[in-house]
């Protein structure tokens, strides 16, 4: 992805703020025209700045108010075969490949901890998965972010090269 400009970075920021604003509302807090703020959104959306719509939606809300963080060990020549199984469980809402001594790290929503107990068997029921080591999490407290990113790369962009 190429790096963003000062006025992507505004843009930007100006939707963590409030991201029901209209082009319209944008344009006129960020003293641009409506064309530029409508051609800019469209660029960062090609250039994949946006993640989707389903990211914002709360598991909570849907049933699931648990979350747990499963390491998975698997045996790794079937790796692909076990991402494929792992994506088929609804409850598994994020996996990512790591280093060190587990291969997986799952996000894991449950309605209560007897739906907790269930997933991880049908984790552990994955042919090749070794091993899971269950976090369960007791609460967020940083939670995903970007505005700081946002405001560091303004203030960048503000100072100029350096």
């Amino acid at each position: 992805m190429q790096p963003l400009d000062a006025t992507d970075l505004r843009l930007l920021l100006a939707l963590t703020e409030d991201s029901t604003r209209t082009a319209v509302a944008l344009a006129a807090e960020l003293g641009l025209s409506r064309n530029t703020v409508q051609a800019r959104l469209a660029g960062l959306e090609r250039k994949g700045a946006f993640l989707p719509f389903e990211r914002r939606i709360s598991t909570a809300a849907l049933g699931y108010p648990l979350m747990a963080f499963v390491h998975v060990h698997v045996h790794q020549p079937s790796l692909a075969r076990i991402t494929a199984d792992l994506a088929g469980l609804p409850e598994v809402t994020e996996a990512h490949g790591l280093t060190g001594d587990a291969d997986l790290l799952l996000r894991v929503v449950a309605a209560d901890a007897e739906d907790l107990f269930r997933i991880n068997k049908q984790i552990l029921a994955i042919e090749g998965v070794e091993r899971c080591d269950t976090n369960l999490a007791m609460g967020e407290l940083i939670p995903l972010r970007a505005a700081p990113l946002l405001h560091r790369g303004a203030a960048a962009a503000k100072a100029g090269p350096a």
